[in-house]
């Protein structure tokens, strides 16, 4: 596992984040990947520490608290060793969102305990409105008063757009911004966000690097999705276009060594120096062990990545050209 810089942070994380929305599992009404197994999720952490990942990336949203306490009990002994990545905003997978002074505290400390420690080195709002941001100076102010007392290492955003992460650092100082990015939604690249990240120090943290286990090739239209799977809302147009899109790519490479196509995708986004890390959605044990091995493969050659955003300009691989 190689190791990168968050920013000018600090704090140095593996390049290969684990995604841990996926094993909150969907009590209640929540929903990721389907049902999950608590057994199988935590030999999935412990197989990624394991191989040198130290970035989890999780929220209290995921599973309603059940991804961070998967996270503290697994994790307790050996927090230091790791980088906890959380959120705050979203209350519900109807799409209510909080973002008071009063609610972030509340569920700051909530999530503390779930983790099991006193401390969370990265504090996202997670995809807040940034009109919300513009006209309640209290929000920012509430997070940096977290930080001044110990609660929170970094103050950082998870956004709908790069437009917004853009806005976010310029006029708010984020040192951590959260976006989409892979070989099928390359807007972040295009908008001139990570210039800006790299101007200011920000540390970026990449996620759906696999479009949603899409550009593994392993799933598409034909698919059953559990309905608690959050796949199964999508059109089937654009579950086609996605599940496809892989292909356009794989048939670009000519190289010696054997690689899946998740690995492709992975070593697109970290073909980008300024990407501190990326984050694919892991539920067991085989996940963790072909994603890591990214890192060993390591990143694409400039004419390798030339083709691949020429691919990316010539398809149209949305249905609405804006995705969350």
């Amino acid at each position: 596992m190689k190791y990168r810089q968050f920013g000018n942070t600090g704090i140095e994380i593996s390049e290969i984040g684990f995604g841990a929305w996926g094993i909150g599992g969907t009590p209640k009404d929540a929903r990721a990947y389907g049902p999950t197994d608590d057994k199988i999720s935590q030999q999935a952490l412990k197989k990624a520490l394991d191989l040198g990942v130290t970035f989890y990336d999780t929220s209290p949203l995921y599973g309603y608290g059940h991804s961070e306490e998967l996270i503290g009990v697994t994790f307790k002994d050996v927090r230091e060793d790791i980088v906890i990545s959380s959120k705050v905003g979203f209350v519900n997978f109807k799409g209510k969102k909080n973002f008071s002074p009063e609610y972030i505290q509340d569920s700051l400390e909530s999530s503390l305990r779930r983790l099991q420690t006193d401390y969370i080195d990265v504090f996202q709002l997670h995809d807040p409105p940034v009109e919300l941001l513009q006209q309640d100076n209290h929000i920012v102010e509430c997070l940096e008063s977290l930080k001044s007392n110990g609660k929170i290492r970094v103050i950082g955003i998870s956004t709908k757009s790069p437009e917004e992460s853009l806005i976010a650092i310029e006029q708010f100082n984020f040192k951590s911004v959260q976006v989409n990015f892979n070989l099928v939604d390359q807007r972040a690249l295009e908008s001139g966000l990570y210039k800006k990240c790299e101007e200011y120090g920000v540390g970026i943290i990449g996620r759906t690097p696999l479009c949603f286990g899409f550009l593994t090739g392993q799933y598409g239209v034909k698919d059953k999705y559990d309905d608690s799977d959050h796949r199964g809302l999508w059109p089937p147009e654009q579950i086609d276009r996605w599940a496809n899109a892989y292909k356009l790519f794989a048939d670009k490479l000519i190289e010696e060594e054997e690689q899946t196509n998740a690995q492709i995708a992975l070593r697109f986004c970290l073909s980008y120096p300024v990407i501190s890390t990326t984050i694919p959605g892991m539920l067991t044990e085989e996940h963790v062990a072909e994603n890591t091995w990214s890192s060993e493969l390591g990143a694409f050659s400039a004419s390798i990545l030339d083709e691949f955003n020429q691919i990316y300009r010539n398809n149209t691989f949305f249905i609405k050209q804006s995705i969350s």
